[in-house]
C-alpha cells in the first residue's frame, strides 16, 4: 500500500511538471539561489566590506573555543592564517582585520576580525569571541549588543 501511495505521488508531480513547464535549470538555481533572507540586523547590507571607521552596528554575540566541534580541521588557526590569540573574534559581514569594540560587554577592549563563521551566518551580524576554554565561552551566552567599528 505505501509503495502505491509513493507511486502515485511521483506520477502526481510528473503529470503538474509536464503540463505547467515548470523547469529548474542548474545554471540559474546556481546563480540566483533561492533564499529567504532575514535582515532583522542587517541594513540591507550583505557583504558590507567596506566598512567605515565608528560605524555602529547591532550583533548578536556569541563565544567560540578551539574545540574540534566548533571549528574545522585545524581548530586553532583562524581564516586569516593567524593562531587564535585573546581579542580575536569571527564574524562573515566584516572584513579580515577590522578592528571593533564592544563596549556594552567588554568595555574599552579592541577586538580583531580574524576569523569566519560558518556559511549559515553569512546574512546575518553575528560576531563569535573566541575564548581559551569552552566554558567561558558559554559563560558568555548568546546577547544582543552593539559593536563600533574602529577601522577597517
Amino acid at each position: 500500500m505505501q509503495r502505491l501511495k509513493k507511486i502515485f505521488v511521483i506520477l502526481i508531480f510528473l503529470i503538474y511538471f509536464y503540463y505547467t513547464n515548470y523547469v529548474i535549470s542548474p545554471t540559474v538555481a546556481i546563480v540566483n539561489p533561492l533564499t529567504i533572507e532575514e535582515n532583522i540586523f542587517l541594513d540591507n547590507n550583505k557583504y558590507n566590506f567596506k566598512n567605515k571607521t565608528n560605524q555602529k552596528y547591532i550583533v548578536v554575540l556569541t563565544g567560540y573555543s578551539s574545540s574540534p566541534d566548533e571549528t574545522d580541521d585545524d581548530p586553532w588557526i583562524t581564516a586569516s592564517g593567524e593562531w587564535v590569540s585573546d581579542g580575536t573574534v569571527a564574524s562573515n559581514f566584516l572584513s579580515l582585520g577590522t578592528k571593533i569594540k564592544i563596549p556594552e560587554i567588554f568595555g574599552d577592549k579592541i577586538f580583531v576580525v580574524k576569523d569566519r563563521m560558518n556559511k549559515r551566518y553569512d546574512n546575518k551580524n553575528h560576531i563569535d569571541v573566541w575564548f581559551p576554554t569552552k566554558e567561558e565561552a558559554l559563560v558568555l551566552g548568546k546577547k544582543i549588543t552593539q559593536i563600533i567599528v574602529i577601522s577597517d
